[in-house]
């Protein structure tokens, strides 16, 4: 098993609007290096650390899993969607996504000046600076650290 720390804005995705669904694509990511890790890493049973990012208190609100691998994301072939892409094809789709599914949401936002205080955590890309990736990788560790945050 791996894990994985995923942001979404919460006014856009939020933990509730996960938890109300129980599960979701992850769709509209339009970052090679995150479409890789989803595409090529992401495996069914992986934790996930959701991450509510650009918002007043940034943090970890709570734990997906992942619950179906990659497939293509069908938003790149939606020409009404703002994730369109022209030049993916149903037969080379150039966007993949997982689906993910509800498991937590905390009592509270583990912020990121929590994350950013503990030295064992110094090392993940979320406190590196110019890091903006929606996705990354997070080692056992790490995420036991987080975890034990709340």
């Amino acid at each position: 098993m791996k894990y994985w720390l995923m942001k979404s804005e919460p006014d856009v995705f939020s933990i509730d609007h996960l938890k109300s669904k129980k599960k979701s694509g992850w769709d509209g990511v339009r970052n090679y290096q995150a479409r890789n890790y989803m595409r090529d890493d992401m495996k069914t049973g992986d934790m996930v650390l959701f991450y509510h990012s650009s918002c007043e208190v940034p943090g970890v609100a709570g734990l997906a899993r992942v619950c179906k691998e990659s497939h293509a994301d069908p938003s790149q072939f939606d020409s009404k969607s703002e994730y369109y892409d022209p030049k993916a094809t149903k037969e080379a789709p150039r966007w993949f996504m997982v689906e993910v599914e509800f498991v937590e949401k905390f009592d509270r936002v583990i912020t990121l000046s929590e994350i950013k205080e503990k030295k064992e955590l110094s090392a993940m890309p979320l406190v590196q600076k110019g890091s903006r990736l929606s996705i990354n990788p997070v080692t056992e560790k790490e995420y036991k650290s987080i975890l034990d945050l709340r």
